[in-house]
């Protein structure tokens, strides 16, 4: 069943790229022809979802590269694997898409999702484009939906479109620190250089609100002995005042795979959104691993 995980997630992603808006994912005809990478991807995401091999192959490379462990590498066995889309009537919804150089980076939330773990799922996705605007390759780290949070807010609502396009680089410097210096716990003292203390807000179902609710959770945490463990940054994507970080780490005493986007507003961060997942070591469909960027 685990093998659905990547096909069901990558499917629903077609939209109207630039709309701030949630949108659903349905089938379209797009005239593919001076099309942005915003639009590429929707585009091929759509074919995905219609089994309309012709464009997938026509928007794709044919050794498109898979880091979803448990899906075979290639375009052609992730072709094969389409029928399954109609089987479960799975369906997907896109509520943040941006942009990076070659690389588009998403925040989804999927219904009819019991092939991979719950009814409904929240995931991360990444697609990468190459120099000649093929879809190239995807990564994505993907946790249940829950209902009741600690912070009454859901893991995908707030803020959707990005602003401060020129400060691009310095808040994707500052969200690596943020992570090196709290996440990772090289200078911990220096949280509020990073966030916020008038106003963060929360998305993970088990923090609360500001400063206080991080402080209360690894004050649990910690007690518990199971405070999260960063290790390694693998990559930082932004577009403006958004900023998506993927890291590898332990959590459970299991390795993780942690992606965390931010809203940065004035230097500091003002809304945080995350999902972690467990990087699996059995049953592997390929040898990619969830990073290697």
């Amino acid at each position: 069943m685990r093998q659905v995980f990547f096909i069901l997630s990558i499917t629903g992603l077609v939209l109207a790229c630039n709309s701030p808006k949630s949108k659903n994912y349905d089938n379209h005809n797009i005239n593919t022809v001076s099309m942005n990478k915003k639009e590429t991807v929707g585009t091929f995401l759509g074919a995905v979802l219609s089994n309309d091999t012709l464009t997938m192959r026509q928007l794709a490379n044919a050794n498109y590269i898979q880091h979803n462990p448990f899906i075979p590498t290639g375009l052609e066995p992730f072709i094969e694997m389409l029928p399954v889309l109609q089987e479960n009537g799975t369906t997907g919804e896109n509520v943040r898409m941006f942009q990076d150089g070659n690389y588009v980076f998403m925040h989804n939330i999927w219904k009819n999702a019991k092939p991979f773990g719950a009814d409904e799922m929240v995931s991360f996705d990444i697609i990468r484009l190459d120099d000649n605007g093929k879809v190239a390759e995807h990564w994505d780290a993907m946790t249940a939906l829950v209902k009741e949070t600690a912070n009454e807010r859901t893991q995908t609502d707030g803020s959707t479109t990005a602003s401060d396009l020129d400060k691009t680089a310095k808040n994707k410097a500052l969200a690596k620190s943020l992570v090196e210096d709290i996440l990772m716990g090289k200078n911990p003292n220096k949280i509020t250089d990073y966030i916020s203390a008038e106003q963060y807000n929360q998305h993970n179902p088990a923090i609360k609100d500001g400063l206080v609710g991080i402080l209360e959770a690894v004050e649990y945490l910690s007690a518990q002995n199971n405070m999260f463990k960063y290790h390694k940054i693998h990559k930082v994507l932004g577009e403006g005042n958004f900023v998506l970080t993927v890291s590898e780490g332990e959590w459970n005493n299991k390795q993780q795979a942690f992606y965390d986007l931010f809203r940065i507003e004035n230097g500091k961060a003002v809304e945080h959104w995350d999902v972690i997942q467990e990087i699996p070591s059995e049953g592997l469909a390929n040898e990619n691993g969830m990073f290697g960027f």
